[in-house]
């Protein structure tokens, strides 16, 4: 019998290459936003009308919201979806330029049977 190990924290399969999820994208960009203002999670929950422990885990990528949960706490902190979406796509479009990979050219021999 294989002992089971616990589980301390929730563990994420990232995208085949390691790219990040799209849900801790988006919550960076809100959080960083947030910060940015200097407001409180509590501020950005009641003007969103969203519970404060779900827009904390909303920031720290641990729940995947609803575009209308989405829009909400981005008004809320004087963006449009749009603006999140492009600002979380930037990102995503940053990481990937970093971790890039250069292809060489492929000079091997190919052999069929």
């Amino acid at each position: 019998m294989i002992p089971l190990r616990p589980v301390t924290a929730p563990e994420r399969e990232p995208g085949a290459r390691g790219e990040p999820l799209w849900r801790d994208l988006v919550g960076e960009v809100l959080r960083r936003e947030r910060r940015a203002q200097e407001r409180t999670l509590k501020e950005v929950a009641d003007e969103a009308r969203i519970s404060l422990p779900y827009l904390s885990e909303i920031e720290r990528g641990r729940k995947e919201a609803s575009s209308e949960v989405l829009a909400a706490a981005a008004l809320a902190l004087g963006l449009g979806l749009g603006d999140l979406l492009s600002r979380a796509q930037g990102e995503l479009a940053r990481r990937a330029r970093r971790t890039a990979v250069p292809r060489r050219p492929y000079d091997g021999l190919c052999m069929a049977a």
